[in-house]
């Protein structure tokens, strides 16, 4: 299924560029559906920086729910390649706890439609190969499968805005 999503931030494009980069584990105080980012490792070559950030979420999730709930189903890997001369990135995620049933990537594009306004438009895919889902029968995965996907992609899209709000409010709190 595609997601796509954009978001405008009133602010200039190389530095939305580079709070996205390397800020996000100091954006999650602004994330209400994030518990954690952890950058797990960080390799810089040329003019690309290759990134993998472990995301906690959750933020939001009822204690008595969040008990039933085991931690593993609330991380993801994100897998980054960000390239400085293109104002873009391409993802990959994987939740470990689904790493065969569940196949997400895409691209963000960073466009300046001004000296203070960037776009930020987030395109991917997203699969779900529900028989591969612990409890799923595998006769019903093709009928469920799409289901989740748009669960999934109607869940995603608001997360994606609001970490877009969350760079607003970082640098507006931290300005340069």
């Amino acid at each position: 299924m595609k997601l796509e999503v954009s978001a405008e931030i009133p602010f200039p494009r190389a530095l939305v560029f580079e709070i996205y980069r390397d800020k996000l584990p100091e954006l999650v105080k602004y994330l209400p559906n994030v518990r954690g980012i952890t950058q797990v490792s960080r390799a810089e070559e040329g003019s690309t920086i290759k990134l993998l950030n472990r995301w906690k979420g959750g933020g939001e999730i009822p204690g008595v729910v969040r008990k039933f709930l085991s931690e593993d189903l609330l991380e993801w890997d994100d897998f980054a390649d960000w390239h400085s001369d293109k104002f873009t990135c391409n993802w990959r995620t994987v939740v470990p706890a689904f790493k065969d049933a569940v196949d997400s990537s895409g691209h963000n594009r960073y466009d300046e439609l001004g000296p203070n306004l960037t776009r930020l438009t987030i395109s991917g895919d997203l699969k779900v190969d529900a028989g591969k889902v612990r409890g799923v029968p595998r006769f019903l995965g093709g009928t469920i499968g799409p289901a989740i996907e748009a669960f999934l992609v109607a869940s995603i899209k608001p997360n994606l805005v609001s970490v877009a709000k969350g760079v607003s409010e970082y640098l507006k709190s931290n300005p340069r």
